[in-house]
């Protein structure tokens, strides 16, 4: 039987208030330049290297709609040295490094993020 859905992620979604200052946020955690435009006023897609794009979308926020747990994780091989690089740019984070493999953090519209050692 072949398969009509494809077993990948194309894009995460997350509600953001303001789209520009999401957009500007993200890339500065990520270590990203700014590129491409803000879509329809309302979106910014951040390509990954996995493929998958994050897209900030201002039109879908709602109190409400804020993720208050992870629905996915950021990457890192060095556990300590993303918590450091978060703290040091002023990063809300939420938990201590668990079990040496995790923690949360928090974007400025309150979802609830996560980095994880792979």
């Amino acid at each position: 039987m072949k398969r009509t859905i494809s077993n990948q992620i194309g894009a995460v979604f997350v509600p953001v208030r303001d789209i520009e200052r999401a957009r500007d946020w993200y890339s500065a955690i990520l270590d990203l330049p700014i590129e491409g435009d803000i879509q329809f006023g309302h979106l910014y897609c951040i390509p990954m290297e996995s493929g998958t794009q994050l897209v900030l979308d201002s039109k879908i926020y709602r109190e409400e709609s804020r993720r208050e747990t992870p629905l996915f994780h950021f990457n890192t091989d060095d556990i300590d040295a993303a918590y450091a690089d978060l703290k040091e740019k002023d990063v809300t984070i939420l938990t201590d490094i668990e079990h040496g493999h995790w923690f949360t953090f928090q974007d400025p519209d309150g979802n609830v993020l996560m980095v994880c050692k792979c």
